[in-house]
Order: C-alpha cells, then structure tokens, then sequence
C-alpha cells in the first residue's frame, strides 16, 4: 500500500524558514568562517541533506555559493575601502589560500584582486555620486552555476572527466 508523506518545502514552512534563516545570518555575520553543511545544520537544528536541500529551495542558491557571494562582496568592499594588501583582503574575507583566493576571485569577476583595485581607483571619482547601496548592488556577484563548472565550461572541460553527453 501506498502511504503519501505530506511535505512543505521550505517555502511553505515558516519554522524551517527561521531556522534557515539563523544560519543565514550567522554565514552573513561571520563570512570569513569555515562553514560547512555540517556546521551550518547544527545551527539550524536539522539535518545535513535537508539543511542542503533546503537552503537552495529557500534562497536560491546553495550554502557554499550563497557564502562565497558574501566572500567575493567583502573582497570588493576591502579591495574599494581599504589600502590592505591583498594578501591580508584574502586572508579577511576567508580563504586559507592566496592562490584559490586569487584564481576564484578572478572567475567570478573576470579580473584579478589587483586589476579590480585599479578599477576602482580609477572610477571612484565619477562614482562619488552614486550612493554606496547602488553600487553594491551593482558589482554584486550573480552566481548562478558554480565556479568550478564555469571554469569547466571556459577551459573545454575538466582533464579526465567526461561530459554527460560523451557517458551516452
């Protein structure tokens, strides 16, 4: 016999929602935190799989995308604000590794930290009458796929691993 589960995604479920949005915050608050599923469905008090799946439902996108957007917006605040060096922007915002803080920096921008500095540096003064907020917005990273597959896509893909179409 067949026995139907009634199930709410998250949408639908304002207890969920609360509990999700906890470890929003808590990713927002403390971005330059490791924070892995684990961590972040303990502070949800759910499980693994279901804070996954229900984080992407809620918000869009997964916890470790969602992260690395408020990662990459840090950066560019501190590459903008700040004379920091890059290596301690890096280190700031989260990433143990100046290398993977460069590389990811640069595929979800298309410049390095140094060229983005720059930039700024060159346009502050036409944007001075811009309020920050816009701005923001404006430079805020939209990752929809996941680096790894962008590089996946620009590079012809990934050595030794074949496409779903090349499985058929």
């Amino acid at each position: 016999m067949f026995c139907e589960v009634d199930y709410l995604p998250a949408s639908q479920d304002p207890e969920l929602l609360r509990r999700l949005l906890r470890a929003k915050d808590r990713m927002d608050a403390n971005s330059h935190e490791a924070w892995p599923v684990r961590r972040l469905a303990r502070v949800s008090g759910v499980s693994e799989a279901h804070f996954a799946r229900s984080f992407k439902q809620a918000f869009g996108v997964p916890p470790h995308r969602y992260l690395l957007t408020r990662r990459i917006e840090r950066v560019m605040a501190l590459l903008r604000d700040t004379d920091l060096s890059i290596t301690e922007i890096a280190f700031q915002a989260g990433w143990e590794s100046l290398g993977t803080f460069g590389r990811t920096v640069r595929d979800v921008t298309s410049e390095s930290p140094g060229a983005i500095r720059a930039r700024w540096r060159v346009t502050a003064r036409e944007l001075g009458r811009v309020p920050a907020c816009f701005v923001s917005a404006a430079h805020r990273p939209h990752l929809t796929m996941a680096v790894s597959e962008k590089r996946r896509r620009a590079g012809g893909g990934i050595k030794g691993v074949r496409s779903a179409q090349e499985v058929r």
